[in-house]
């Protein structure tokens, strides 16, 4: 295009192309953007949006310049602010150009932000220009600038407590400024949401509170009696007031005052029998309240003084006793129990409350004289005296507990033990001598046991001229020996008594006197009596007792045990008495004396030990760094329950009822009274019916059907088994009861015999009872007036605490008449009844008067009898026939109920029956009704019985009858020549 330049449009045309040029010239970038060096900004956690300071602006020189308002430049990119680059690793951050022509812009986050993550962000951020021309060529940077971000928290967790739970103890009666502290923690991020400001109980109305840090305290004095245990509820706010997710359980336990004691054992301990070792205190611990202590001793007490003679024994005899404990022979049991074989003691009061241990009291009136020839003693050989005693503080008078005396006259002892002022004393006269010199007499021993009314056991070796006393196992010396002068030489019988002194004052003598009064008058028979209990007062002569034979008649059956680990055992020192009824301990250490404390137990080994309460005491004794302030330990006490043992069932069993002939009793052999004895001991014992069994029974329901009652056989000894005759006594001249002597030695057994019976004692078990019982004879030189002998057996175990039934046997003597007789006999009875058996079992029972009335008797009471018996077996068989026919009636009605199409035409049925049909015959099929018939009629029972004897016995013995009865039952037909089919 040309233009001309004198026009006005020439003129504008020049001026636009200079401002082209000017414009050309300077597109030219030549300054960098500008931003701050530093910029703060803060950003909500969960939001993308940050506030900086200052706000973020580029800024550049390059920017044309605002002319008129009419002139706008469009074209122009230098000066502008193209966007914004962020340097660093991980930044969640960017930033965004708002207005390139102003160089504003925007910083947000990427993401939403966590606070409890990443608080804080710092980072670099640049502004970078547009460049020149379309494609930005020659772009300039600015500097970087640093930028720091802060992530504002919101609150968005709730506080949670450190411990699911917490728990305290305090001590009654006292207020305490801190209990325990609770502790919640906030996991936000900010100090205004992550601090807990409050905690708060929420039960009511009980006596603590807490405070902003978590403290809890009680308000007031707390009582153990009151309350026990607290139970609180407690729950935390954070400072932006968000509660708790979960509120926390906060138990505070109040114990009583803290007194130093022992802890944690139950007073009452029950101990089942048979169990073996117990543990007394398995959880027990001593609280010493924080003392400081030095060193413990505690002293364990088992108190059994209130069980037999002072703890639990075997309560067999003392004979028996002896002999278990290896004294075998030579003693003499002067205090026994009452029976037929010793009966002298029959008068004296028994204390029957420790299951058959044999105790005798007197009460200072009563005193018994042991028979003679049943102690024979010589102060020439050495003898021992034992006795189990308790006595407490009496009279200052003597009191005899064992007195050999002049029987009549003069009065004098020969020896006596006797207590005196708490003194025990015996008395020793030697025997007439040539050489009449003092000599010890009396022997005197001071005893605090003598008068403590507690159960001893005394052991006096006498071997003259020394005596040696053992108390409980423990030797003692005698504090003063007196010496006299021997006796006169006298041929005056001596008299042995017990619980007095024999005074015979007016020269008679009544041998069947056993226990006197005392008298005033000259009359007196006792004097010196004994006020106290004694038992097991035994004498054996020739033999002192030893130590090991002491020690075991004294030793327990029950007592304390401890079975202690080697690294406990070395750091406490255990002590026993003799009887293990106590211990010690001792030690420094309460963690180990605890331990040793905790293996203490309780033991008793007896199979059927004695039932009852055993009270125990902790006495403990502790030494502390300051002896002033130094903790006392009270008494701990509590008791062992023994529980009642599962008592055995002894039953004897055998052939209680046989015959034999009278040869046999005559034999040298004698009759074997129970050559089928059996003794079994049961016990019964409950235990849980099975829970399946309950199920399929359908016991559920029924509360009453809980437990099955068994029956097991056990093994354990007897201590006597005792043969009596029923009826008239023995006659010693022409009868009597024999056993196998060498038997009895065999198992340290003995025998005693009277005319009542005999009585077999002695500690063995029930198979060798079993066996010796087995050869037990009855022998009778004149059986002409004998017809039966009945016994009874008896055994027993434990001195009578456990015994047996009554197992009676009767015996019946077969007497066989002569030929003439029986012919005789033979003629007049029917000819199915056997007339030598009749008469031998009917007159069994009867004793008759003498030989000559046995011969002629039987002849003529047999013809009477045998028909009497007849009549009444024919009656009972036609009472059966009827009974029979009736029931047989019923059932064919029945039949003819349910099968119409079977008639019976039975109008000419004709039945012969024979009324003299043996009873043997119908026995076996008849067998119910004769039971049902013996139970209305006592009288017809016992002829029953003796038609079946009877009839058994001619079985066995006649085969004529036996043809009889076969002919007779052929007799028995049936009439079918009307029958019709």
């Amino acid at each position: 295009m040309r233009v001309r330049g004198n026009t006005p449009f020439a003129s504008a045309v020049g001026l636009v192309l200079g401002l082209l040029c000017a414009v050309e010239a300077a597109k030219v970038n030549k300054h960098k953007p500008w931003i701050e060096t530093t910029y703060h900004g803060i950003v909500t956690e969960n939001d993308d949006k940050v506030l900086l300071d200052p706000p973020l602006i580029a800024l550049d020189k390059d920017a044309p310049l605002r002319y008129a308002e009419s002139f706008e430049v469009t074209l122009t990119e230098e000066g502008e602010i193209c966007g914004f680059r962020i340097h660093g690793q991980n930044v969640p951050f960017e930033a965004v150009v708002l207005d390139k022509s102003t160089g504003e812009g925007v910083l947000r986050a990427k993401d939403k932000l966590d606070c409890e993550l990443q608080k804080e962000h710092t980072f670099t951020i640049q502004a970078y220009d547009c460049g020149e021309g379309p494609d930005g060529t020659n772009m300039k940077k600015s500097h970087k600038a640093t930028v720091h971000i802060q992530v504002n928290d919101i609150n968005e967790y709730a506080p949670v407590f450190k411990e699911k739970s917490y728990k305290a103890t305090v001590i009654e009666g006292k207020k305490y400024d801190s209990i325990l502290k609770v502790e919640a923690v906030d996991a936000d991020c900010s100090f205004q949401f992550s601090q807990i400001c409050n905690y708060e109980i929420v039960t009511p109305d009980v006596p603590f509170t807490v405070d902003k840090d978590g403290f809890i305290k009680n308000t007031e004095k707390l009582s153990y009696g009151k309350e026990r245990m607290y139970k609180l509820t407690v729950t935390a706010y954070d400072c932006g007031k968000n509660r708790a997710s979960e509120d926390v359980l906060v138990k505070i336990s109040v114990k009583p005052t803290c007194k130093p004691s022992w802890q944690g054992f139950n007073k009452r301990i029950e101990y089942e029998p048979g169990t073996g070792s117990l543990a007394l205190f398995p959880s027990m611990h001593l609280e010493t309240c924080d003392e400081p202590i030095t060193s413990i001793r505690a002293n364990i007490e088992l108190e059994t003084n209130h069980i037999g003679k002072g703890c639990d024994r075997d309560t067999y005899s003392e004979k028996s006793l002896h002999k278990l404990c290896g004294a075998s022979t030579g003693t003499v049991e002067l205090l026994p129990a009452p029976s037929s074989a010793a009966n002298w003691t029959v008068g004296l009061p028994t204390d029957n409350g420790h299951d058959s241990d044999q105790v005798f009291e007197f009460n200072g009136t009563q005193a018994i004289k042991v028979p003679e020839g049943m102690v024979s003693t010589s102060l020439k050989k050495p003898f021992t005296i034992s006795v189990w005693m308790r006595h407490g503080p009496g009279a200052h008078e003597k009191e005899t507990i064992l007195c050999n005396s002049d029987k009549t006259e003069m009065n004098r002892h020969h020896y006596s033990l006797y207590v005196h002022n708490c003194r025990l004393i015996m008395l020793l006269r030697q025997d007439p001598s040539e050489a009449e010199n003092y000599k010890p007499a009396e022997f005197h021993w001071k005893l605090d046991q003598a008068c403590d009314k507690e159960w001893h056991h005394y052991v006096l070796n006498i071997e003259f001229p020394t005596v040696s006393l053992f108390v409980d196992g423990t030797t003692f010396e005698p504090f003063l020996v007196t010496e006299d002068y021997p006796l006169h030489s006298s041929k005056i019988e001596s008299q042995l008594t017990i619980g007095a002194c024999w005074q015979d004052n007016s020269g008679h003598d009544n041998d069947t006197e056993s226990v006197s009064e005392p008298t005033s008058g000259g009359n007196a028979k006792m004097a010196q009596f004994f006020r106290g209990n004694l038992a097991g007062l035994m004498i054996r002569s020739g033999k002192l007792e030893n130590k090991k034979v002491i020690d075991c008649l004294y030793t327990c059956k029950e007592g304390l045990d401890v079975q202690l680990p080697e690294e406990i055992a070395s750091a406490v020192k255990v002590e026993f008495n003799p009887n293990q009824s106590s211990l010690t301990v001792e030690g420094d250490d309460i963690d180990a004396f605890d331990k040793v404390m905790q293996h203490i137990s309780y033991l008793n080994s007896r199979q059927f030990p004695t039932p009852g309460i055993r009270h125990l005491r902790i006495s403990t004794t502790v030494k502390c760094f300051n002896e002033e302030s130094c903790v006392s330990v009270p008494d701990a006490e509590g008791y062992v329950m023994v529980l009642q043992p599962e008592e055995p069932k002894i039953s004897l069993s055998g052939i209680d009822h046989f015959a034999r002939s009278a040869a046999e009793f005559e034999s040298q052999e004698g009759v074997t009274l129970f050559p089928e004895l059996r003794i079994v001991s049961t016990i019964t014992r409950e235990v849980e019916a099975d829970a399946e069994s309950e199920a399929a029974e359908g016991t559920d329901d029924d509360p009453t059907v809980q437990e099955t009652v068994v029956s097991e056989e056990i093994m354990h000894n007897l201590d006597t088994c005792e043969v009596s005759v029923v009826g008239d006594e023995l006659d010693g001249e022409h009868e009597g009861l024999e056993v196998d002597m060498s038997q009895l030695q065999q198992h340290s057994l003995e025998m005693s015999s009277s005319n009542l019976g005999l009585v077999i004692t002695g500690v063995n078990t029930m198979a060798n009872y079993e066996q010796v019982l087995h050869l037990i004879r009855y022998k009778n030189w004149h059986t002409e007036a004998l017809f039966d002998r009945k016994f009874k057996l008896v055994c027993s175990e434990l001195n009578g605490r456990y015994i047996s039934n009554d197992f009676k046997v009767e015996v019946n003597v077969i007497h066989t008449a002569n030929p003439v007789e029986q012919a005789n006999n033979a003629m007049v009875q029917p000819n199915f009844i056997n007339p030598v058996h009749h008469a031998s079992l009917d007159l069994s029972g009867h004793n008759l008067v003498n030989a000559h009335q046995a011969s002629v008797v039987p002849s003529a009471a047999t013809i009477v009898i045998v028909v009497c018996v007849s009549f009444l077996v024919f009656m009972i068989i036609l009472g059966v026939f009827r009974v029979r026919a009736a029931h047989q009636g019923t059932m064919r009605d029945q039949e003819s109920g349910k099968e119409n199409e079977m008639d019976w035409d039975d109008s000419a049925l004709t039945i012969t029956v024979n009324p003299m049909e043996t009873y043997e015959d119908q026995h076996s099929s008849e067998e119910e009704e004769e039971e049902e018939e013996e139970s209305e009629d006592g009288e017809e029972e016992d002829d029953i019985t003796s038609a079946e004897s009877e009839s058994s016995e001619d079985e066995e013995g006649a085969e004529p009858e036996d043809q009889q009865a076969a002919s007779r039952q052929q007799q028995l037909e049936w009439d079918d020549s009307t029958l019709t089919y």
